[in-house]
């Protein structure tokens, strides 16, 4: 079952992605890599295979893990 995301949570996030959003896809992609691989593999699957700009693509994916994997940590 996926987690509560608060509103606090998506706040938070938004202030750490939102400040530099090139600079921190490119560091989910370097921690997707070790953290989970074949997620990782999957979001750029799917982003360079949509008619979709890939980047945007990817950022969606990201963000909602990293929302995901910060209610976890909140859940525990």
């Amino acid at each position: 079952m996926i987690p509560f995301i608060t509103e606090e949570d998506a706040a938070d996030a938004f202030k750490e992605i939102f400040v530099d959003v090139q600079a921190w896809r490119t560091k989910m992609i370097h921690y997707m890599k070790d953290e989970n691989p074949e997620v990782n593999t999957a979001i750029i699957e799917a982003a360079n295979n949509t008619g979709l700009d890939p980047k945007a693509v990817a950022l969606g994916a990201y963000m909602t893990y990293f929302l995901i994997e910060k209610a976890t940590k909140n859940d525990d």
